[in-house]
């Protein structure tokens, strides 16, 4: 019997958007080499792995590169496997044990709503290359742990980016969100996220870049509910709910492929 894996495509109710995640429950332990090598067959942003635990399960994420410290969309895709596959029941809080700590996500009517940490950035230098490999000047740069973020000047600029993925790839940090004010109607805000150096030159819709840019939109807009939409090719809807130093992350998730690695 070979080990079932599930891809899901998150923050998204149709199938062929949102960004797609790899989810394995594991039976028993697998080597972190092990965990590597799916993850580069599966060849997506993120693959997800969980192992049951007494409180919860252990959940890690793998690029087809490196290991993550923190993922939304594969953490949301995870939650949706482990309801829709019967691991966990409908009204059960999926807990899941993670390099970021605890991370929980409850089911909202077609909805999931989960909990992170808030990951604030503060205001930051360019770095030398910065404004050339995005090909737009900024309004404002900064940083938190994982990566650079930049407010541009609107929409339209975030939407039309083509940046050399050589030159971000050198950058020191996890990737680098480009963010503006949305003028599109039913949205706060748009972003993208480019990510070369970790194995991910554009990811479709990044959950946990909305830990940078929920306080920091919460701040500029005078309010702690967004809707954010991260303006991919694929594209994707994220709700953000800013708490202190908590972020309420909402998405939606479709299954599109079950298989078994033999």
């Amino acid at each position: 019997m070979g080990l079932r894996i599930v891809q899901v495509d998150a923050f998204t109710d149709a199938p062929f958007r949102g960004n797609p995640a790899a989810v394995c429950v594991l039976p028993e332990p697998q080597s972190d080499v092990w965990m590597q090598l799916v993850a580069r067959e599966m060849n997506l942003s993120e693959t997800a792995f969980l192992q049951r635990r007494a409180d919860g399960f252990d959940l890690r994420w793998f690029t087809p590169t490196v290991e993550v410290d923190l993922c939304g969309h594969a953490t949301l895709a995870s939650a949706h496997v482990l309801w829709e596959e019967g691991h966990l029941e409908p009204a059960e809080q999926a807990r899941f044990h993670t390099r970021s700590g605890l991370l929980t996500a409850d089911r909202r009517g077609a909805w999931i709503e989960m909990d992170f940490p808030a990951k604030p950035e503060q205001p930051a230098p360019a770095p030398p290359g910065l404004a050339e490999a995005l090909g737009t000047g900024s309004k404002y740069v900064g940083r938190n742990q994982f990566d650079y973020l930049v407010e541009v000047d609107s929409e339209e600029t975030v939407r039309h980016l083509t940046p050399d993925h050589l030159a971000l790839a050198k950058l020191p940090v996890r990737g680098v969100i480009v963010t503006s004010r949305a003028s599109t109607r039913d949205f706060d805000v748009v972003s993208r996220f480019f990510a070369p150096g970790s194995g991910i030159p554009e990811d479709p819709v990044t959950g946990s870049s909305h830990c940078a840019l929920g306080p920091f939109w919460a701040a500029r807009l005078g309010k702690t509910d967004l809707v954010a939409y991260q303006a991919s090719p694929r594209g994707g809807v994220v709700r953000v709910r800013v708490a202190g130093d908590r972020v309420n992350l909402g998405g939606q998730a479709v299954t599109v492929l079950r298989g078994e690695l033999v």
